[in-house]
């Protein structure tokens, strides 16, 4: 145990030390460097010791890897369930196999056109089952997915914004933090845009609709409501929707999420301009000294300036304090060498 009087510092501080450079190491924290580079590259070579199987395998990401087991086994079960009980279906119908998996897209997309539908207690009871399944198929795991894919874009687009001079991998993160979700947004609403005129052309030109029908049955479909009134009726367009209507659906619930997380995110620079340009009071000097001593400490302020633009709430305060608490087990108030020697060896 350390004596009140002798406080043995965590770095070693030299008289000489400018105040500058005190100020500087205050306000400046050395985050640990990463040690698992060396073990994930062992993992590598162990999981891909082909010389083209990691190529192949390694450039699926493991969220994608996730989604794709999931889809196939989603889609399998569908697939098989619903071709068995395919006279129990009714509507019109191109080719089995395709009509089994184009129905189970619109039951987990829950568009639900109408024009299979089932018409016995057992394919209704199968429909209930997979809808609900679906729906929690796209949201946890394909909009993560997609959300993933959209952060890969957000690289090419800013290099393709700084063609002009290069861009380093410190600027490319500061940029990525900065303009995140403006950039998310960006691509999200140029996919959108794409499926949109992609289905259009099929709709128009595989089945035949009319420019504005096709256009009708694209919103219709990407937004969910699936009229029924318009919809997929060939084999080469049903083929083509089981894939476009799993990504057009997916991309306009991102892009309205990413739309809704910018608005946040420019109501709350709102609040952190505000809070920093307004004056500082008696009232809240009074209520920024947290242990009560008449002097507000840098830390103090911070903590009080980060309450008021709602990054941190009295909660979060009083678990950290908590652990801070636990781990000062000489009660100075500060955290030494030996009181995280000792914590560590009471554990």
């Amino acid at each position: 145990m350390v004596s009140a009087d002798v406080k043995q510092p965590l770095l070693p501080v030299h008289s000489d030390t400018p105040l500058t450079d005190k100020k500087r190491r205050y306000h400046c924290s050395i985050s640990a460097p990463t040690t698992n580079t060396q073990l994930e590259s062992t993992k590598a070579n162990a999981l891909f010791p082909f010389p083209g199987s990691k190529l192949i395998l390694g450039a699926i990401h493991p969220s994608f890897r996730q989604v794709i087991l999931l889809l196939a086994t989603y889609l399998g079960t569908g697939i098989t369930c619903f071709f068995f009980v395919r006279h129990q279906l009714s509507g019109k119908k191109t080719n089995v196999i395709i009509d089994a998996l184009y129905f189970c897209v619109v039951t987990m997309t829950t568009v639900g056109y109408g024009d299979i539908v089932p018409n016995s207690a057992l394919t209704k009871l199968l429909a209930c089952a997979f809808v609900f399944s679906g729906m929690a198929l796209v949201a946890l795991f394909l909009s993560k997915a997609a959300d993933y894919l959209v952060e890969k874009q957000e690289v090419l687009l800013i290099r393709g914004l700084h063609l002009r001079r290069k861009v380093g991998t410190s600027e490319m993160l500061k940029e990525l933090e900065t303009n995140g979700i403006r950039y998310k947004f960006i691509i999200s609403a140029m996919f959108l845009l794409v499926l949109i005129a992609v289905g259009t052309a099929v709709l128009w030109r595989v089945e035949k609709l009319e420019f504005i029908d096709a256009f009708y049955c694209v919103c219709s479909t990407i937004t969910t409501l699936g009229y029924g009134d318009k919809s997929f009726s060939t084999e080469g367009g049903r083929v083509f929707a089981i894939i476009w209507i799993l990504a057009s659906t997916v991309c306009v619930a991102q892009f309205f999420l990413y739309l809704a997380e910018l608005n946040a995110e420019r109501r709350q620079q709102l609040l952190t301009k505000r809070v920093l340009k307004r004056r500082m009071t008696f009232m809240d000097l009074e209520a920024a000294d947290i242990d009560k001593d008449g002097v507000v400490g840098s830390a103090e302020f911070v903590i009080y300036k980060l309450k008021e633009m709602g990054k941190i709430s009295q909660e979060d305060i009083a678990i950290v304090m908590e652990e801070f608490e636990n781990l000062d087990v000489d009660h100075l108030g500060t955290l030494l060498v030996s009181d995280l020697l000792i914590a560590q060896s009471t554990e």
